[in-house]
């Protein structure tokens, strides 16, 4: 029983410093920003791949989103021009996603917000 309530234990403080630091980064990123996590980190996909299109199934297997969860981030991000979507010509089922200019820039500038919390989290150097 011991072990039980030591891995419980375990779990719970894991979810709770995911927590805390999930509430610190969503709030600097809105509040800098104006992007939640789940924004900042598909644009941050997106910077990753390095390619100009991003088939969206793609990006679902990167992240931790439900579809229908992406299909509104990446709306949103459409919305205030940040990405642009499109219907793929070989398979009319695929949509890519593209980060626009404005998306990068958006992205640039919250990146450093995001090194910051992680580090001050995480008790790690921010990368130069």
């Amino acid at each position: 029983m011991d072990s039980e309530n030591a891995l419980v234990g375990r779990w719970r403080g894991l979810l709770t410093s995911y927590n805390r630091i999930a509430c610190h980064l969503d709030r600097e990123l809105q509040e800098s920003h104006g992007l939640t996590m789940s924004e900042f980190e598909t644009l941050d996909r997106l910077v990753e791949v390095g390619c100009d299109d991003c088939r969206m199934q793609d990006l679902l297997s990167q992240m931790h989103l439900s579809q229908s969860a992406l299909s509104r981030t990446v709306a949103r991000l459409e919305k205030h021009g940040l990405v642009e979507r499109a219907l793929c010509q070989n398979d009319r089922r695929g949509v890519f996603v593209r980060i626009t200019e404005a998306g990068r820039r958006r992205h640039a500038e919250a990146h450093r917000t995001h090194l910051d919390v992680l580090s001050q989290h995480l008790d790690a150097p921010i990368p130069a």
